[in-house]
Parts: C-alpha cells; sequence; structure tokens
C-alpha cells in the first residue's frame, strides 16, 4: 500500500496538476490545481476518490487558478504555499490579466507551509521542503514511501524554473536543487509543474543547469 497519484495538464500552459491519494483509505489530494476543474473533478470521480486538501507548492496563476472555486466546492483547506508567496497570491487579479486569464480574486490558503511539516493525505506523509529561488515561497512536497517528489516549478526535466519573476533569484534555485532535492536520493521520481516526470540521477547527470554528475567523456 502506498501513495499513488496521477498527472492532469490544466490550463493553456499545460500545467501538471497531480491527483494523488493513499490506497488504502482513498482519500486524496489536488497538488497544484491550476484551472480546468472539470477535467480534475472527472477525473477523481472516476478513480473514486475523496479530496480532502488542496496543496499549493506556490503562487503563480497556472498552478493555483483553480484553487479557491475548487476549495469552496468541495468543503476541503487549501495547504500552502510558504507565507513568502503572499504576494503572488494577492496579486492573481493582476496575473491574470497580464496572461489573459479569467479574473482569479486573490485569496490566503487556510495553513501556510513551512520546511519540516508533513501533511497526510491519508495514511501516506508528505515531507516539505523549502525551495526558493523560482519564487520566494516555493515548497517541495516529497513522499519517502513512494519515492516521488511533486516540485512545482523547481526542477523540470532537463531544466529548472524560470528566475526572471519578482523575488526570483538563480543562485538561490541551484542552490535549493542541490541542497534539498539531491540529498533525497538519485532514484527518486520528480512530477514538474511542466513536461515529463524524471529522476534526480538522470537530471544530476544531464541537465545543463545543474548537473555534477557529468561523465567524462
Amino acid at each position: 500500500m502506498s501513495l499513488q497519484f496521477e498527472i492532469v495538464p490544466v490550463t493553456p500552459f499545460q500545467q501538471n496538476c497531480s491527483v494523488i491519494w493513499c490506497d488504502e483509505t482513498n482519500e486524496a489530494a489536488l497538488v497544484d490545481p491550476g484551472g480546468d476543474i472539470h477535467l480534475l473533478k472527472n477525473k477523481v470521480q472516476q478513480l473514486g476518490l475523496t479530496v480532502t486538501k488542496l496543496i499549493l507548492t506556490h503562487g503563480h496563476l497556472d498552478h493555483v487558478g483553480g484553487t479557491a472555486p475548487l476549495a469552496a466546492e468541495l468543503g476541503v483547506p487549501v495547504i500552502g504555499p510558504h507565507k513568502e508567496d503572499a504576494f503572488w497570491l494577492q496579486g492573481l487579479p493582476r496575473q491574470s490579466e497580464m496572461f489573459g486569464f479569467p479574473l482569479t480574486e486573490a485569496f490566503d490558503p487556510d495553513q501556510w507551509l513551512e520546511e519540516g511539516d508533513v501533511v497526510t493525505v491519508g495514511n501516506q506523509s508528505l515531507s516539505v521542503y523549502h525551495t526558493p529561488g523560482h519564487t520566494p515561497g516555493h515548497v517541495v512536497l516529497y513522499s519517502a514511501e513512494a519515492s516521488v517528489a511533486f516540485v512545482g516549478d523547481v526542477l523540470f526535466n532537463g531544466g529548472i524554473g524560470r528566475t526572471d519573476f519578482p523575488k526570483g533569484d538563480f543562485q538561490t534555485l541551484i542552490n535549493s536543487i542541490k541542497g534539498k532535492l539531491w540529498p533525497l536520493g538519485n532514484d527518486v521520481s520528480f512530477v514538474p509543474g511542466h513536461g515529463p516526470m524524471s529522476t534526480f540521477g538522470k537530471e544530476r547527470v544531464s541537465n545543463p543547469f545543474v548537473a555534477d554528475e557529468m561523465p567524462l567523456y
């Protein structure tokens, strides 16, 4: 028995919303419900799950746009990100204007996340790591039992998150990846905010931004 997940790409940005659940209790959470709520509800229904919370990795519109209406409809709390991303959540009306999305109202989560927090989904636990750089309040969720991490826009298959947004910082992001993610182990798979999954080990060998085990040839 362990943590299960399915990825549902949402919004025109094809953001990876993860439906994660405990296969003993069928309790579920949605990580980064950025939009296209009907797709998310259909997937949850198809899997026969009960959503108990919504979890946010950071405050960018494509990751949080569907959160407030979905939380209200399901009657569940919103958990995360770290409070350093409060300004992103308060700026959602401006973000939606900039990106041509439907108006998204500002909101605060029911609980901010901190380094070292643990979020439970049924009988499963996710460890919280504060990973600034892309945004100052970005967090990563890691299941040791399933050996999988939900990393938002910190790390991608072959790339890293942008650092040209307000309060973004390239070196801070690199430090987050190498200092927080690599120690979790090369075998850990990760779900990025966009694009295909990978493993930390693969990125350590091949990702041009953060590789530190490049083969000598």
